[in-house]
């Protein structure tokens, strides 16, 4: 299948969404401290990711 590159945007928006939510899950199901606080930290990163792709996908849209 190829993918264009609204798709390829997509299909990573949605990867880097399930990883906030996965990350926000681990770090409240950890008892180590040090590697929730990690967790967190990889949330936020993926948030940020999230919201740069979907700043690309409202680029895309608007075009």
């Amino acid at each position: 299948m190829n993918m264009n590159t609204r798709d390829t945007i997509m299909k990573k928006l949605l990867d880097a969404q399930e990883n906030v939510r996965d990350y926000e899950m681990f770090a409240k199901q950890v008892d180590d401290a040090e590697l929730s606080s990690t967790f967190k930290r990889f949330a936020e990163e993926s948030g940020m990711q999230a919201r740069k792709l979907q700043e690309f996908i409202d680029k895309y849209d608007n075009q």
